[in-house]
């Protein structure tokens, strides 16, 4: 485990803005509740409460990878709302207690679902 540092920031904060993400124009998950992961270089990562995504939609897999910073990731397709989404979502169930806040919340690969902020 490795802790976040001036080497490799990471910051969690607030969306204030509400979050949708969607699939062909069905709607996978929205939200007033997203926090928004700020890593080092990466673009920023919504992570949107499991409770507000519709679970109907998603399948878990046997996909598991390791964050040194955050820690074992679990993943999710979509099998709703079209062609099935292999592997779209990943979830830190316990992650590591620095990174204790995203512990029940989705993340969304943007090049596989539509993900909106709105004002």
């Amino acid at each position: 485990m490795k802790l976040p540092g001036p080497d490799h920031p990471i910051a969690i904060t607030a969306n204030p803005n509400r979050v949708r993400v969607s699939v062909g124009g069905v709607v996978i998950a929205d939200t007033a509740n997203a926090l928004t992961l700020k890593e080092a270089s990466y673009p920023a990562v919504q992570y949107v409460p499991r409770k507000d995504a519709n679970l109907a939609l998603l399948a878990r897999t046997d996909r598991v990878t390791h964050c040194p910073y955050k820690g074992d990731a679990s993943y999710f397709s979509i099998v709703g709302g079209g062609k099935p989404i292999e592997n779209a979502i990943w979830t830190y169930e316990t992650p590591f207690p620095a990174m204790a806040e995203i512990a029940g919340h989705l993340a969304f690969y943007p090049d596989r679902v539509k993900i909106e902020e709105v004002t």
